[in-house]
């Protein structure tokens, strides 16, 4: 059956489907491609684990995907997974329980979130995790001492709770590997990292422990040569896992297919409109198609400013296409106006989504007028919120990473080796200054000399001492993970005293926004009302992130994407 006009008016779409279809079609004769149980929209990690799950539930999947390439902003990612209680965390002896779990969760989140939502997470996270792995070549290792963001409220773990995908061979795949999205940060030729082993890579000139990781990562790398391997670990290796979990329950993932309207019938949601035509729903469309983070538009509209697209680490199609979609048939938004922040360093070509190198000792943050403004070891979010908080009377956006030659001889920085050169390019944007005096650094980056210089001698006084009571660096354990166990009394804090000195200009970066539909605890989509919007769900960053305006852990992303599309596809299946 042809879709009709009066279909597509109901559906919200318009002219903007009448646009999106095959050159010539009007809108009232878009063709039916296929007629499937549920309809996915996007393949990143909810979208797959959605679609995983439904189609082991016996019903029949369509994968829906923008790009030319599958895996979405996960692909790219370094696939930390928060899920208190899994499987893979409680056989290595961490000592969680549901209570611990519940509290943690809850003083984290605050009242910004449901307490079902909260507690439908936590309930069925162990479970997705044990039915991903019973369904695809995903195994997981525990990222053994990656604390808690907030360890130190009730329930919160020191040693962490966060897993992420053991290595995997990409030639599993097959020919399909060819369009997986390439990671973020490519992982240095002939090497197998994971990201635990990042924070020991930093500190491979210092540290033994660092040197025996780094020479642990080649001979994974040699034995995979040996064995020829494509070894895939991180994102790539949770994408790729996923996909190979597709292709074994014969899920097809449709690449170049953007959402360009959800399909009304008889009041719900029935399918999903697309250049190439309709993909019928029976039963219902899960919408995991990703944030918003390079929509300027939107970003404009419910973000505070600066704000841009060019900061973003998430994929480039995530555009809000499916958060606006389900807005136009009714559904309701929230938290609009956060994101997954961090601070992030503008590279010439991609922003630098800055981590161990603004918490390493030696090192410190400064605003505008010169002056420390927030524990440049704290959580990513929450610098990011500090900067923007403050910005409208104390400009903290740009601020500056400053550190000086010691910390530049001792440590790895982005992807350049202690001792070396940084690039020309750097310093050409304006990313990276370099002087000899304090003076002179200040100068450089237009913040006042007389400030800056008594910024650092403060911050020298406090490194010497151990004890930063102007912003408590240090106090948490999560301040410990990036930084170096062989500086005392506190690895967090060096004094700045080698010339030449160097700054790095830090603006709001992201790993994808987190504001998006609005779900209950079924995954379903609801009105401003609080009524369902039928036949249609929402996991990832396409939905309002069950973290609220905080973090949990690292993993606090992808943990509840994958979960909620579990869930969604389960309740699609009448098995929840």
């Amino acid at each position: 059956m042809s879709v009709t006009r009066r279909h597509l008016l109901a559906a919200g779409a318009g002219a903007a489907v009448a646009a999106g279809v095959q050159q010539g079609a009007s809108a009232a004769d878009v063709p039916t491609v296929g007629t499937y149980d549920v309809v996915v929209i996007g393949s990143g990690a909810a979208g797959m684990t959605a679609a995983l799950t439904a189609a082991k539930q016996g019903l029949s999947v369509v994968v829906l995907e923008k790009a030319p390439t599958f895996g979405g902003s996960a692909a790219r990612s370094g696939a930390g997974i928060w899920i208190p209680n899994n499987p893979v965390i409680l056989a290595a002896g961490v000592p969680d329980t549901p209570a611990k779990a519940a509290a943690y969760l809850a003083a984290v989140v605050g009242p910004d979130v449901p307490a079902a939502r909260q507690q439908a997470f936590l309930r069925h996270g162990p479970a997705m995790i044990s039915f991903v792995m019973a369904n695809s070549p995903l195994r997981f290792r525990w990222m053994e001492g990656y604390s808690d963001y907030y360890p130190e409220l009730p329930g919160g773990l020191p040693n962490g709770r966060s897993i992420e995908p053991d290595q995997l061979d990409g030639k599993l795949l097959g020919a399909e590997l060819a369009h997986l999205n390439p990671p973020y940060l490519e992982v240095p030729a002939g090497l197998v990292v994971f990201s635990a082993d990042y924070k020991w890579l930093a500190l491979s000139a210092v540290s033994v422990k660092g040197a025996a990781v780094a020479a642990e990562c080649l001979a994974r790398g040699t034995k995979a040569a040996v064995l020829g391997q494509t070894p895939l670990t991180m994102g790539q290796s949770l994408a790729a896992g996923l996909r190979k979990g597709l292709q074994e329950a014969g899920v097809a993932v449709r690449l170049n297919t953007p959402l360009t309207e959800l399909y009304v019938e008889k009041g719900a949601v029935a399918g999903a409109v697309t250049p190439a035509g309709l993909f019928r729903a029976r039963r219902g469309v899960i919408v995991g198609s990703g944030g918003f983070e390079h929509n300027a538009a939107m970003r404009a509209q419910y973000q505070r400013q600066p704000i841009g697209t060019e900061w973003t680490v998430g994929a480039k199609e995530n555009t809000g296409d499916g958060i606006r979609a389900g807005q136009r048939v009714g559904g309701d938004l929230a938290l609009m106006d956060d994101a997954w922040w961090g601070p992030a360093i503008p590279l010439p070509g991609d922003p630098y989504f800055c981590l161990a190198e603004r918490t390493l000792p030696g090192g410190l943050i400064v605003n505008a007028a010169g002056r420390r403004f927030v524990n440049e070891a704290a959580p990513y979010s929450d610098v990011v919120h500090t900067m923007y908080d403050r910005n409208p009377t104390d400009p903290d956006i740009p601020s500056w990473l400053i550190v000086d030659q010691n910390y530049r001889n001792r440590y790895l920085f982005k992807d350049i080796a202690p001792t070396f050169l940084l690039p020309d390019d750097w310093y050409g944007s304006g990313a990276a200054h370099k002087a000899w005096t304090v003076d002179a650094l200040a100068g450089s980056i237009g913040v006042p000399a007389g400030a800056l210089r008594a910024t650092v001698d403060r911050f020298n006084s406090l490194a010497m001492k151990g004890d930063d009571p102007d912003f408590g660096r240090g106090d948490s354990a999560y301040d410990h993970y990036y930084t170096d166990p062989s500086v005392l009394p506190n690895s967090c804090l060096a004094p700045l005293w080698l010339p030449p000195y160097y700054a790095f200009r830090l603006v709001p970066g992201d790993l994808g926004t987190k504001g998006g539909l609005v779900t209950d605890a079924r995954a379903r989509v609801l009105r401003p009302d609080g009524s369902v919007v039928p036949g249609l769900y929402a996991a990832g960053n396409a939905s309002a992130a069950v973290m609220g305006h905080s973090y949990a852990g690292a993993g606090s992303t992808i943990g509840p994407a994958m979960t909620f599309g579990y869930i969604a596809a389960r309740d699609l299946a009448g098995v929840l």
